[in-house]
Formats: C-alpha cells, sequence, structure tokens
C-alpha cells in the first residue's frame, strides 16, 4: 500500500470512527474533520488499549474502526468530563 493509500485509508477511517462515536456518545459533534481527528486519536487510544491487554481486533479495516471507534468513544467521554469540571 502506498503513502498516499495509507493517509487516505486512515483519514476515511478516522471519519467514520469519529462519526460513529459522536452517535453512541451523542456530543454535539465537532464537524468532519473534527470527527476525522477525534476518530484518529481515537483509532491510536483504541489501538493501545487493544495491545496492552493482549487483545487483537485483527488486520482487516473492520476491526480497525471497531478498535478507532471504542477508542474515540473513549475520548468523547474524557473530553465530556473535562468540560463540566
Amino acid at each position: 500500500m502506498s503513502t498516499a493509500t495509507a493517509i487516505l485509508v486512515m483519514i476515511v477511517i478516522g471519519a467514520i470512527a469519529g462519526w460513529l462515536a459522536g452517535v453512541i456518545v451523542k456530543g454535539g459533534g465537532y464537524g468532519l474533520v473534527g470527527d476525522i481527528i477525534i476518530g484518529i486519536l481515537g483509532a491510536v487510544i483504541g489501538g493501545w488499549i487493544f495491545r496492552a491487554l493482549g487483545i487483537t481486533m485483527g488486520g482487516g479495516i473492520l476491526g480497525a474502526i471497531v478498535a478507532a471507534v471504542i477508542g474515540a468513544v473513549i475520548l468523547l467521554l474524557i473530553i465530556r468530563a473535562l468540560k463540566r469540571a
């Protein structure tokens, strides 16, 4: 996979994960760019958590989306808690 393709896949996964996390958490929404950023950061968080727990999500896009959504939900809950404080 070329670098440009990898970046495009990362952006698409980030957008999907950010949007799904926003729907799950029912937040105010962050727009397309915000959802992509939340989704990408969520992928990093989710990947780190699953690796730390010894859980593999598989090497496919679906596993990446699931991990990213879980990480993005955690990130949105942290953001929501910090806004309340």
